[in-house]
């Protein structure tokens, strides 16, 4: 519980306008991209560092647990307030402050939006190559908390390979200011990249300093399509192994095909069973047209039935709508999604997407898949609805079963959405219990008394992963599918 102390400071610190604790209000701070609610206790806006170093050194004195929200847009539970307390939304704080050509850097506020910044950077021939599914809603905070990627991250890396620095509130209310706009910098620890993909456990991050690159003038796209997912698999290693570093090699399944057929011009051949959206990009338009040739030529010989190539930007727009639309599309099946976002080797993708297969029968419910195939990032979806008795168990095991998959085949739990609530209790399962005591002492050292984003990342019941799904809270009902992979 939040006292009404507590609550007059607040207010004296933001001003009471932007203090939130009346039921509605707490409702709409309660979920995030998941089916999990939990309301807080109080809801705080701040609008700069320092009413953020005021707002935690108040929680820290009275050991209120508080969980930094941007857009809410994450797929792991890493927003919900488990444990009540503070909610610190940081939308207000949404400036793109600069955009120096001349240093090569960004500097923004944690609630800007992804595709605001990429817009801002491209009206100055700049670019910023992270660009998860959710950029026109996720925010910059956000995607800093879970190292968020997207199709791009191949060729481009992810959004731990674009901060170059940060400003950070510990839990106590003291001000680290991390890293900075230099391109280089061998000076003591990099602390900067421990708060990259610490989703608010260790600090809230309330600026950031983003490396941008130059805009690249020209871009190609190809679909592939194939009769089977090995003969696609098959195209992305002989694609890599040629030589050729595409932008991205997305890897649509059968089941995702189904789902957004609607969205694919053209339609498909008949007998497609896996999908592959290519993009290629560079400053000579020749070469580039030469690369994505190549990609088409190579994925022939590995036996595609379709290879479509588009140049223009409506084109190509049409291609990455069928990508960005399976998310929306999946709530055509059911009302209720578990978004995973698993890794494994590239080789091991066909025998992982076979075994979400095998357990989509198994446990009776459709699990579509789709990711990233270039970095063996898969997204299976567990469709559901959980207003169905003895559903939501099925989907526990299923969930269950696909990342004990994923591990047995040298994989990870997850590539970019982060672990949060919904993934916990594998974590021993992947990490050894030493890499576990190393994360729980930087924790301890940061947030002593352990207030910020309680109940994320650690396993709270070591070995026992029994009705681990089930038991995470809900409230108020239903929420749809909605949020993009």
């Amino acid at each position: 519980m939040v006292p009404d102390t507590v609550r007059r400071e607040l207010c004296a610190i933001v001003g009471p306008e932007y203090v939130h604790d009346r039921p509605a209000e707490l409702i709409a701070y309660s979920y995030d991209g998941t089916f999990q609610q939990q309301r807080p206790d109080v809801v705080v806006s701040p609008r700069t560092t320092a009413e953020v170093a005021q707002i935690l050194a108040l929680a820290h004195a009275h050991g209120i647990p508080v969980v930094p929200r941007g857009a809410a847009s994450g797929l792991a539970g890493g927003v919900i307030p488990l444990a009540g307390g503070i909610v610190l939304n940081l939308a207000r704080m949404n400036r793109i402050l600069e955009i120096s050509p001349e240093d090569g850097v960004a500097v923004v506020e944690p609630g800007v939006v992804t595709a605001r910044l990429q817009a801002a950077a491209e009206a100055r021939g700049l670019f910023y190559p992270p660009d998860p599914a959710s950029l026109n809603q996720s925010s910059l905070g956000g995607n800093v908390a879970t190292n968020a990627g997207g199709p791009r991250c191949l060729k481009y890396g992810a959004t731990r390979d674009y901060v170059r620095g940060l400003t950070v509130v510990l839990a106590d209310g003291r001000v680290l200011r991390p890293g900075g706009r230099v391109l280089k910098q061998s000076t003591g620890y990099q602390l900067a990249q421990l708060f990259v993909g610490s989703e608010g456990t260790l600090g809230v991050v309330t600026e950031i300093i983003l490396k941008l690159i130059p805009l690249p003038r020209e871009r190609a796209t190809a679909r592939l399509a194939f009769p089977s997912l090995d003969a696609a698999a098959e195209t992305v290693t002989t694609v890599l192994t040629a030589g050729l570093l595409p932008t991205a090699i997305e890897l649509l399944d059968r089941t995702t095909i189904d789902l957004v057929v609607g969205y694919l011009p053209g339609g498909l051949p008949e007998g497609s069973e896996a999908l592959l959206i290519v993009e290629c990009d560079g400053n000579d338009a020749t070469a580039v047209q030469a690369e994505v040739a190549r990609v088409g030529e190579l994925a022939r010989g590995c036996g595609a039935l379709e290879v479509q190539v588009a140049t223009t930007p409506p084109e190509r727009a049409a291609l990455w709508e069928a990508r960005r639309a399976i998310s929306p599309a999946l709530g055509r099946l059911r009302p209720n999604k578990l978004g995973e976002d698993i890794v494994v080797p590239r080789g091991q993708i066909p025998a992982m997407v076979r075994r979400i297969t095998a357990i989509s029968e198994e446990v009776g419910l459709p699990i579509p898949v789709f990711g990233h195939a270039g970095d063996g990032n898969l997204h299976p979806n567990i469709l559901f609805d959980r207003r169905v008795p003895g559903e939501l168990e099925r989907v526990e095991r299923a969930a269950t079963l696909i990342f004990e998959a994923a591990i047995a085949l040298g994989g990870t739990l997850s590539g970019e959405h982060g672990v949060g609530s919904l993934k916990r209790e594998f974590m021993a399962a992947r990490l050894s219990s030493e890499e576990l005591w190393a994360m729980q002492a930087i924790k301890h050292a940061l947030d002593p008394k352990g207030i910020l984003n309680p109940g994320k990342l650690f396993p709270t019941r070591p070995g026992d992963r029994t009705g681990w799904l089930a038991a995470l809270p809900t409230l108020d009902g239903v929420v749809p599918c909605s949020a993009a992979s």
